[in-house]
């Protein structure tokens, strides 16, 4: 006869706290710029392809370039680390306005 369900481990559960929806956006990955990039491009050729079906054949394609053609994904995805980083360090720098009642 199966057990009542019970609550596996003794530790208390904790609240995941919630996100400042202020906080800088994290940076881009090179493949996630090369995904957004070539993403219509898949479904053109492609119609009628699944969800999974297309990040499948993105993942393909970006494992096929060569080290040249990855060059401008790099960039872009440096350049965007360089934003999030600026706007972390500026977002962590601001006083909190949430303390002030």
């Amino acid at each position: 006869m199966p057990k009542a369900a019970t609550k596996r481990g003794g530790k208390a559960e904790k609240k995941r706290a919630k996100k400042d929806p202020n906080a800088p956006k994290r940076g881009l990955s090179a493949y996630m710029f090369f995904a957004n990039e070539q993403r219509e491009n898949v479904r053109e050729e492609n119609p009628g392809i699944s969800f999974g079906q297309v990040g499948k054949t993105l993942g393909e394609r970006w494992k096929a370039l060569n080290e040249k053609q990855r060059l401008p994904y790099e960039a872009k995805a440096a350049t965007d680390k360089k934003r999030y980083e600026d706007e972390k360090a500026a977002y962590n720098a601001a006083p909190d306005d949430d303390d002030s009642a």
